[in-house]
């Protein structure tokens, strides 16, 4: 578990990062025009998008080699109980 929190807490702080340092197409528009909002609205959008669905892969990634390991465990178990 403390793994888990640890992976996503390292994953947020380089996703603000990642947003920090993307390049930014808006910055020909005027600051307070519709425009500029809509598209700086698009882009974080986007962004939290990807990274989100980067988050559940690593995640899932993560739980079927821990699991894989515990039902191997199991398996083996199950055989010694039914030898």
């Amino acid at each position: 578990m403390k793994k888990i929190i640890f992976l996503l807490l390292i994953i947020l702080i380089n996703l603000n990062f990642n947003l920090l340092a993307e390049e930014n197409n808006c910055e020909s528009l005027n600051k307070f025009s519709y425009e500029y909002r809509k598209c700086k609205s698009n882009l974080l959008k986007q962004n939290i998008i990807s990274k989100s669905k980067l988050i559940l892969d690593d995640t899932k990634n993560y739980q079927k080699k821990e699991w894989s390991k515990e039902k191997d465990k199991l398996d083996k178990i199950k055989k010694k109980v039914l030898d």
